[in-house]
């Protein structure tokens, strides 16, 4: 088996994993209890606190677990929706955000708020005039990715952060899940910034939202103080201590990495680009870690089936979205429907090889023909 969809999913790396279930053992007490265990545990969650807030240059009391991107995501949006309410109700997405996003920020036109959505421009990033055009004195929210999960688009957050910065009552929120711990992340530009930890080779259930001293939330889920006022619960030490490590593993040779994948991102998008039935979607400038095609005349569920049967994983859209929807992202670039019906997601990994590369594109290359002769 020959694993290419690391955007969905990425294996926890062995120094995560022995953090797990070494923290797991070694701390007993609940976090919250006031004694001496409990005690032990809230240490040990304080130092992972301020070596992750030092890894990403942010404060400590900025971080906020959350059970993965999803919270993290919901709980920005919906926090920032019904704290300042009063200062407006309009809110300003795009195309091409994860369904965690977009659907919590749709959900809430149910309640009398206004969504209007930001187009793209040829280059796949979001249409800097545009916003202009749409943001207002009662706008509370910008909510877009830094790099979204189906295209690989990175967009120009600092160019958003400063149109933003003029309208006081409202805030910038970055989706910085398909960044962090793989290209550089600047953590200033925003007021809230989320991200997750399976996604830079650490554990499945945990996340955080980065929320700026000043920001104030609505809390959703609640029930007593716990690591912060806006999120109640039992911390889960192990999952936080684990996550610690991924992420100071994943920013080890950060560039080095980087370099390596764009290596086997070009010669991928060089072979593939080289069929006349292939639509390279993504941009030559987006993150080297996701290279999104379009099939022409060929269905892309049929055909990264038989490569699941040859022994390759790849996926259709993000992990998140339904099978045989249209892929929003996809659409948004092209505006071409038939592309976005029919797209193929391929993402790499600094522990992708050369010669997994090369046997990903002789069984792309015996299926296609395959298909084209069918």
């Amino acid at each position: 088996m020959i694993y290419l969809d690391y955007a969905a999913n990425t294996p926890i790396c062995q120094e995560a994993l022995t953090e797990l279930t070494q923290a797991s053992a070694q701390y007993i007490g609940n976090p919250n209890s006031n004694h001496e265990e409990g005690r032990k545990a809230r240490v040990r969650i304080q130092e992972a606190t301020n070596h992750i807030a030092q890894m990403l240059g942010v404060k400590a009391d900025e971080i906020i677990f959350t059970s993965g991107a999803s919270e993290a995501n919901n709980l920005a949006i919906k926090g920032i929706a019904n704290r300042y309410k009063r200062a407006g109700k309009h809110m300003i997405t795009t195309y091409v955000e994860h369904s965690s996003l977009n659907g919590a920020i749709m959900g809430l036109t149910d309640l009398g708020y206004e969504v209007d959505l930001v187009g793209l421009d040829e280059n796949g990033k979001v249409d800097l005039e545009q916003l202009r055009d749409l943001i207002r004195k009662d706008t509370i929210l910008v909510s877009t990715c830094l790099v979204d999960s189906e295209l690989g688009l990175i967009q120009p957050v600092d160019e958003i952060a400063k149109i933003v910065k003029d309208y006081p009552n409202c805030h910038f929120h970055i989706d910085a899940t398909q960044a962090v711990g793989k290209i550089p992340v600047d953590f200033t530009q925003a007021d809230l910034v989320t991200f997750t930890a399976h996604k830079f080779y650490g554990p499945v259930g945990i996340g955080a939202l980065i929320k700026k001293e000043g920001v104030e939330l609505t809390p959703m889920i609640e029930g007593g103080l716990s690591t912060t006022v806006y999120r109640s619960g039992t911390p889960t030490l192990s999952l936080i201590t684990s996550m610690e490590v991924a992420l100071q593993q994943a920013l080890l040779d950060l560039d080095v990495k980087m370099a390596q994948v764009k290596k086997l991102s070009d010669q991928l998008r060089k072979q593939l680009g080289s069929y006349k039935n292939i639509v390279i979607n993504s941009s030559s400038e987006g993150s080297p870690y996701i290279l999104n095609f379009s099939l022409k005349g060929m269905k892309s569920l049929e055909f990264t089936g038989k490569l699941d049967e040859a022994g390759f994983c790849v996926s259709t859209k993000s992990a998140c979205c339904p099978e045989n929807a249209v892929s929003k992202p996809v659409f948004a670039k092209t505006k071409d429907r038939k592309l976005a019906m029919n797209p193929v997601r391929v993402s790499l990994s600094h522990l992708t090889t050369d010669a997994e590369v090369e046997q990903f594109i002789k069984a792309f290359d015996t299926i296609y023909k395959e298909l084209q002769t069918n």
